[in-house]
C-alpha cells in the first residue's frame, strides 16, 4: 500500500516539478498526524483501525511517536485485563502519579528505562534494562532473565530473585526495595512486550498515518486496490473516502486503470479491475487498445477496438452497469445514457464482429472503419426512445457489478416524501429525553447474542444528512427482525444519546418500519395526474391498480385535457397497497411527475 501511493505520489510531483517524496524523511512528530489520530480517524491505518484500538486510541490521545510504540503493545488481552492501560492512561493524562515504577517503590536510576512509558514496566526490554541497572545483571544474564520470566518457572524465577537482589544489595540497593522491584517486574514482564517488534509496526502504522493525513486520496487509492477482490473491504474504504470528503469518481475505459489511482484534480478513480466479471486480462486489453489508438469515442468503438473474446457481452454489460462508458455514452442523464448503451449493445457486438470479419478478409480498408465510425450517431439515435433506467435500477445496477451504490443513494429516490413523511434528519438530532424519530438506510449491521442466547442488534442508518448507530434490544429485535435487512429503509423511533466511543449519537429503537408501513399508516390518498393523449389510460389504470387492490390508500385520477380538467375520485374497491412497485409502474407509464402523494 505503501509502494503505491508513494508511486501516485511521486508521479504527480513530477509532473509539478516537485522533489520526490521519501518516506524514510517524514518528522516523526507531525502535528497533522497526531491530531487524526487522536479523533481515531485510523481506518485504513496500519495497526491502528479495529474498533477497540480507536477506542483506545481516543482515551490515551496520542501525542508523540512512543505513543503509538505503547499503544501496540498496550493492546493485548493480557494488559487490558490487567489494570495496564488504565495506569499508563491515567499517567499519561495526569490523573496518577508518574513514579518509575511505584510511588512506594522507586528510584531515580530506573527513571530512563521507564520515562518513556510514564514509569508503566511495559516492554520486556524494560525488565532487562532494570535488571541491569539495579540487578547488576549482564546483558546475556538479563536476557535469561527476561525469558524466565516469560515462561514463569517458578524454581527459575527462586532463583533469579535471589541473584537480583543480592546484585541490587551489590551496588548499594535496599534489600527491601530490591525485593519489590523484582516482585513488580514479575507481575508485568507476563504481560510484556518486545519493544523493537512494536516499534516496527509503530513505524509502519506511523508511516500510514502521514500519508493518510497529508496525501489522502493517493493513500486511499491504494488501500481500496490492495482489497479490491474483498467487497466488504471495498465498501468499508469507500465510506471513508466519503467521510473523508474525497471525490470519487465510477470506473472510466477513457481513464480508469486495474488497480483504484488518482486524477490531477485529486479524485479517486474506481478501479476497472474492481467491476465483478472483470480480470486483469480484459482490463490488460482495454487498456492496450487505449495506449494503441488513444481514447475510446463511444460504446461501439470500444467493440471495435477491443477483442470481443477478452471483453465479452457480459463484461460489457457489466461495464454499462457500473459507469464506465458514462462519459462516452449519449447526452442526457446518466440512467438514460446506460438504459441507450444497454439497449444497443447487441447491435455495437454485431458491428464489432463484423469489423474483425472484414480485417480478417482484407476488407477493411473499405468497409470496416466506415462502417464503425458511423454507428455511434445512427444507432445512439435510434435507441433514443428507450425508456431511462429508474434511480434504483440504476443503483441496483452499480451494487451487482461493485458491490455499493456509487453514483447516489437509494434514499434519493424517497427524498420528498420522507420531507412530508418523517421530517427530521439524522444530522439534526440531539440527546434528549423525548424520543425522536427518524428514517434511514441500512448501511451497516451487527447481530449478537447476549447471555441468555438472545439475538440483538447495532445497525448504521445513514440519510446521506448523517449516520447513527442504533441499538435494537432482543425485544425490539424479536419483534421486527422480518423488516431489517442490509439496505432496507427503514423510519424508527428511539432515545437519542452520546456515543463515548465515536463521539457522536447513539440511539436506542423503541419501535421500527418499513418505508412501506409507514407509508400505510400516514398516506391519505394516491393521485394520478394524466395529461390527455393517451386513448387507452383507462384500461391501463385500470390493470395496473388490479394487481394491488384491497390496501387502504384511496386513488384520485387528475385527467387534464387542453380546454377541460376533471377528476375522478375512485370507490373504496379500489382502494390499493402503495407499494414502491405500484409507484414506480405508474410512473414508468404515465411520467415521472404522474403521481403525488397526499399525507395525513
Amino acid at each position: 500500500i505503501i509502494d503505491w501511493a508513494i508511486k501516485m505520489i511521486n508521479k504527480k510531483r513530477a509532473e509539478g516539478d516537485e522533489e520526490a517524496l521519501i518516506l524514510e524523511k517524514i518528522p516523526l512528530d507531525d502535528p497533522a498526524t497526531f491530531a487524526m489520530m487522536q479523533r481515531a480517524e485510523t481506518t485504513a491505518v496500519f495497526q491502528l483501525e479495529s474498533r477497540g484500538m480507536k477506542e483506545l486510541i481516543r482515551k490515551l490521545g496520542p501525542d508523540r511517536f512512543e505513543d503509538i510504540i505503547a499503544l501496540v503493545a498496550l493492546f493485548r488481552p493480557g494488559p487490558l485485563q490487567s489494570g495496564m492501560v488504565d495506569d499508563f492512561i491515567n499517567r499519561k493524562k495526569g490523573r496518577a502519579e508518574v513514579s518509575y515504577p511505584h510511588p512506594q517503590y522507586q528510584h531515580e536510576c530506573l527513571k530512563p528505562a521507564l520515562e518513556p512509558t510514564y514509569g508503566v514496566i511495559l516492554y520486556q526490554e524494560q525488565v532487562m534494562q532494570i535488571a541491569q541497572e539495579m540487578g547488576g545483571y549482564t546483558l546475556g544474564g538479563a536476557d535469561l532473565l527476561r525469558r524466565a520470566m516469560g515462561k514463569k518457572n517458578a524454581s527459575e524465577m527462586a532463583k533469579q530473585r535471589d541473584l537480583f537482589v543480592q546484585g541490587a544489595i551489590g551496588k548499594g540497593f535496599a534489600n527491601n526495595l530490591a525485593s519489590n522491584i523484582f516482585d513488580l517486574m514479575e507481575k508485568f514482564a507476563g504481560y510484556g512486550f518486545n519493544k523493537s517488534h512494536s516499534a516496527a509496526y509503530a513505524l509502519v502504522a506511523y508511516q500510514t498515518g502521514w500519508l493518510k493525513a497529508h496525501y489522502p486520496a493517493e493513500f486511499m487509492a491504494a488501500t481500496i486496490s490492495s482489497d479490491m477482490d474483498k467487497t466488504d473491504k471495498v465498501v468499508t474504504f469507500i465510506d471513508e473516502c466519503r467521510a473523508m470528503n474525497l471525490d470519487l469518481l465510477p470506473p472510466d475505459v477513457n481513464h480508469g486503470q486495474f488497480h483504484f489511482s488518482v486524477d490531477q484534480q485529486g479524485s479517486v478513480i474506481y478501479g476497472l479491475g474492481a467491476i465483478k466479471g472483470l480480470g486483469e486480462g480484459p482490463v490488460g486489453a482495454i487498456i492496450a487498445a487505449r495506449t494503441e489508438g488513444g481514447a475510446f469515442k463511444d460504446l461501439f468503438d470500444f467493440c471495435a477496438r477491443v477483442d470481443g473474446r477478452k471483453v465479452n457481452k457480459r463484461g460489457l454489460e457489466a461495464m454499462v452497469r457500473a459507469g464506465a462508458f458514462d462519459e462516452i455514452g449519449p447526452v442526457g442523464e446518466i440512467g438514460y445514457r446506460r438504459a441507450v448503451m444497454l439497449a444497443c449493445m447487441d447491435e455495437a457486438v454485431k458491428l464489432a464482429e463484423q469489423h474483425a470479419r472484414n480485417k480478417v478478409s482484407g476488407m477493411g480498408d473499405l468497409f470496416g472503419e466506415s462502417i464503425v465510425d458511423s454507428a455511434s450517431e445512427i444507432n445512439y439515435n435510434a435507441y433514443s426512445a428507450v425508456r431511462t433506467l429508474s434511480v434504483r435500477e440504476r443503483l441496483n445496477g452499480e451494487k451487482e457489478t461493485l458491490g455499493l451504490y456509487l453514483t447516489g443513494h437509494p434514499i434519493d429516490e424517497y427524498e420528498e416524501e420522507l420531507k412530508v413523511m418523517v421530517p427530521n434528519r439524522i444530522v439534526n438530532l440531539r440527546p434528549g429525553k423525548d424520543a425522536e424519530t427518524v428514517s434511514g438506510m441500512v448501511v451497516g449491521m451487527r447481530i449478537m447474542k447476549n447471555k441468555r442466547g438472545d439475538s440483538f442488534a447495532f445497525l448504521t442508518l445513514d440519510d446521506k444528512s448523517g449516520r447513527i448507530e442504533l441499538s435494537v434490544w432482543a425485544d425490539k429485535y424479536t419483534a421486527y427482525r422480518d423488516i431489517i435487512s442490509k439496505d432496507a429503509l427503514l423510519v424508527v423511533k428511539g432515545a437519542v444519546s452520546e456515543d463515548s466511543f465515536t463521539g457522536g449519537l447513539k440511539m436506542v429503537a423503541e419501535s421500527i418500519q418499513s418505508i412501506y408501513e409507514a407509508r400505510c399508516s400516514k398516506l391519505r390518498s394516491l393521485e394520478l395526474n394524466i395529461t390527455a393523449g393517451r386513448d387507452d389510460w383507462v384500461q391501463q389504470v385500470h390493470t395496473t391498480l388490479s394487481a394491488y387492490k384491497d390496501g387502504n390508500c384511496a386513488v384520485t385520477v387528475d385527467y387534464l385535457q387542453p380546454h377541460a380538467s376533471g377528476t375522478l375520485k375512485l370507490g373504496s374497491q379500489w382502494k390499493v397497497q402503495p407499494r414502491d412497485e405500484l409507484i414506480s409502474r405508474l410512473r414508468q407509464q404515465f411520467g415521472k411527475s404522474s403521481v403525488s402523494m397526499r399525507y395525513d
